[in-house]
Formats: structure tokens, sequence, C-alpha cells
């Protein structure tokens, strides 16, 4: 198992208040992985943290085995930001341009196989761009810089269904041909799905949980029944909510069920149901706060 980039106790505090809280995240090479949390959760924070942008209270950050200075940038490191605040008089060619010089696996080939791919002309300027369009430009960067350690920051924002589709697409289908360590940021957990292998999420600069996508997709569950029952059946399991109405309650765990599991549901009179991951992650951040 090789690291690309590796983040120990990771911590950024403004005055009395933890925007970071003792991170710890490892990226493996070659992987893709989702970094989940609502608005305001701290993924920003982390990803411009690691990119230099903002210098951490205390922790460290190593990309490949070796420790980086304060701001020093990991090697053939591609970061999109949710904006291009100092590029609005910019035309979409020039950054793409100036993004090339950054990263020395660009291809223009394949940008410009993608701004037909996007419908973008690339003589427009930026303070032209709807939101979704922005958010394209940048992912055309992250895609034809084919850097072995990219960070997406939201790059869906404003796209319509249609649109973060062909992206999602476009991205696996890329890193089918160009394996890279990808870290998507983001609160749609139900899109990511299919594309992220594991996840981390963050609430309040803290993080809630790693794992692979197929644990969550095959431990996640919402229990329903007596309270008696359900208190019964959850003791020695990980509940991550709980909620009483009436003579019932309502829980969500995070654990692998067997056979035995479900007879003794059965036999209290308990349902048993899959949670959707976007039930999932409302639980986890509810249960975590």
């Amino acid at each position: 198992m090789s690291i690309a980039l590796a983040c120990g106790n990771l911590t950024k505090k403004y005055g009395r208040t933890y925007a970071l809280r003792n991170i710890d995240l490892q990226l493996e090479e070659n992987v893709i992985y989702g970094l989940l949390g609502r608005n305001g959760a701290g993924k920003t924070t982390l990803l411009n943290t690691i990119a230099g942008s903002i210098l951490p209270s205390s922790g460290t950050i190593e990309a490949h085995g070796k420790p980086l200075g304060r701001g020093e940038l990991p090697k053939d490191f591609c970061y999109i930001r949710d904006q291009y605040k100092h590029f609005r008089g910019a035309k979409i060619i020039e950054i793409l341009q100036f993004a090339a010089n950054f990263h020395s696996h660009w291809d223009w080939t394949y940008a410009q196989e993608l701004l037909k791919l996007f419908r973008i002309d690339s003589q427009k300027k930026i303070r032209q761009l709807s939101r979704g369009t922005e958010s394209l430009v940048g992912n055309i960067i992250g895609l034809a810089s084919r850097a072995p350690l990219t960070l997406y920051d939201e790059p869906v924002l404003g796209l319509d269904v249609l649109m973060r589709e062909r992206f999602y697409k476009t991205l696996l289908e890329d890193y089918a041909n160009y394996p890279r360590t990808i870290l998507l940021s983001t609160h749609l957990i139900d899109e990511i799905s299919p594309v992220v292998e594991r996840v981390y999420v963050i609430e309040a600069g803290s993080l809630l949980l790693h794992d692979e996508m197929e644990q969550i997709r095959t431990a996640a569950y919402l229990i329903r029944g007596n309270s008696e029952a359900v208190a019964s059946f959850t003791a020695a399991k990980r509940v991550l909510y709980r909620e009483a109405y009436g003579r019932g309650t309502l829980a969500a765990i995070f654990e692998k069920l067997d056979e035995g599991d479900m007879q003794q549901a059965r036999q209290l009179g308990i349902s048993i149901e899959n949670l959707t991951l976007q039930k999932f992650f409302s639980y986890l951040i509810e249960g975590g706060s």
C-alpha cells in the first residue's frame, strides 16, 4: 500500500474556535475518495490546508512519505476550487493555458475534447459564465491535468442532472485509463456513491467516519418497532441515531447483519430496511452532532 497523501492530527483554530480538529486522513495511490459533509463542516478548510492556502495550527501533512513544510504544495498536485475569484476577466482558453503550465501531465488534446463534450466556448470570459459552466471549466482542468493527486471542491455546483452524470461518467472513464488518487468533496452522497471507493465524513471540523463505500451500502439499516424490542436488538450494535415515537422507536444502525440477526428481528416483531446513502449520511451527522 503506497500513500499519496497523509494528514496527522491536523488542526486549525481561529481564536478558540476549531475549524479542523485532529484530522487523521490517508489517501492511497490510485483510489477515488469522497469527502462528505454539509456546508460549513470543514471540507473546504481541509482542502485549502492541504493545498497550502491555509496554514494549520498544528499537525502534519505528508505527500508520498515526505513531510511538507508550511505552505508547501504536494508534488504533481491539482486542486480544483469552487470558484475563480481572481480570474474574472480572463478567457477560458487563457485559464486552461495558465493551468497547463503547472501540470506536467497536461493533455491538450483531451482538454479540447472536453470543451466539445461539455459544449463550452473557450473564448468566453469567466465573468460571463453561469455557475455551472464555471464548475465545468474547473472540472476540465482537473481531468486534463491528469495529476497523480487531484482534489475537487464541490465539482458539480450549478450543474443540471445531465451534466453531473456526464462529468461523473467522464471522470470514471479517464480514471480507468489513467489511474490516480482523486478526492471529491461534496454533500451529495447518493450521487457520488457509484463513483467513489472510500469515504471520509466530516462534521464540525472532526472526522466522524472513514470506510469503504461498499461497507456503507451493505451495513446501514433502519430499525423500527416496539421500544423495548428495538433496545434489546440494538444493545450490542453501533447505533447512529435513535428516535422515539409513541411506544415505538426508530433506530439507524451501522453494522453487518447475519441470518441470526434477521431471525431475532422477526421474533421481536422488528422491521428492518436498508438505509439510502443520503439518509445514512443524515443520521450519522445528526447522531454525531
